[in-house]
C-alpha cells in the first residue's frame, strides 16, 4: 500500500513538472514572438521617419539667349554678341530678310537665337527683333537688319570683315541706332559716332 502511494506521489510530480516546463516554454515563445513584432514595427517607424535624400541629379543647364551689346572700337560705338565678337550687316539684304545662304553663310554665319535675343549695354530691346531665315531657323535683327559675325575674326575688337565686298554686296558694322557704319579706313578709338557713321548708301533701312 505504500508503494502504491509512493508511485502515485512520483507520477504526479512528474507531470506538474512537465506541465510547468510546458508553460515556461510557451511564455517564452510568446515573448519571444512579441519582442520580435515589436521590434520589426521599431523598425518601420524609424525608416518613416528618416527624410528621403535629395536628388543629386543635375538640372538641365539652358543656354542663354545671345546679348547684343554695344561696345567701342575702331569704327566707333558699335555691336557685338555676349563674346564681344563684332556684328556685321549685309548690303544685299533688305528689311528683316537675310540675302546670305550657303557658302555665303559660312564665311558670315547669321547670329542665331530661338527666343528673343537679350539687349545689352546701349542696346534698344525695341530694335532688337528675330527673323526667320530659307532654312526655318532664327536669326536676330537689329532695326530690321538681319545680324551676323565674321570667320576671320578671332578675337573680340576684330573688325577684319568692314567695308569687304563679298558674295554680290558690301558688308558693314552696325552701329548703336541700328545704322551701316561705313567708314573703311581705320579710325581711332577716341572718334565720333558722328564722323564714324552713317546710314550707308545701300539698303540703309
Amino acid at each position: 500500500m505504500k508503494r502504491h502511494t509512493r508511485t502515485a506521489a512520483v507520477l504526479a510530480s512528474a507531470t506538474l513538472l512537465a506541465a510547468a516546463a510546458a508553460g515556461c516554454s510557451g511564455s517564452g515563445s510568446d515573448s519571444g514572438g512579441s519582442g520580435s513584432t515589436d521590434t520589426a514595427s521599431l523598425d518601420s517607424a524609424r525608416q518613416a521617419d528618416v527624410p528621403a535624400a535629395a536628388s543629386t541629379s543635375p538640372s538641365p543647364s539652358k543656354s542663354p539667349a545671345p546679348t547684343v551689346s554695344v561696345r567701342k572700337g575702331k569704327y566707333g560705338k558699335t555691336l557685338v554678341n555676349e563674346k564681344k565678337m563684332t556684328l556685321y550687316v549685309f548690303d544685299k539684304d533688305t528689311k528683316n530678310k537675310s540675302a546670305c545662304t550657303g557658302d555665303c553663310a559660312k564665311a558670315w554665319p547669321p547670329l542665331l537665337d530661338k527666343k528673343t535675343p537679350t539687349a545689352g549695354t546701349g542696346v534698344s530691346s525695341k530694335l532688337l527683333k528675330t527673323t526667320t531665315r530659307s532654312d526655318g531657323k532664327k536669326q536676330v535683327t537689329y532695326n530690321g537688319h538681319p545680324l551676323y559675325l565674321f570667320d576671320e575674326d578671332k578675337k573680340a575688337g576684330d573688325a577684319k570683315g568692314q567695308g569687304v565686298d563679298a558674295f554680290g554686296a558690301k558688308w558693314y558694322v552696325v552701329n548703336a541706332k541700328g545704322k551701316q557704319v561705313t567708314t573703311t579706313a581705320t579710325a581711332t578709338a577716341t572718334a565720333t559716332p558722328t564722323s564714324s557713321s552713317s546710314s550707308g548708301t545701300g539698303n540703309g533701312y
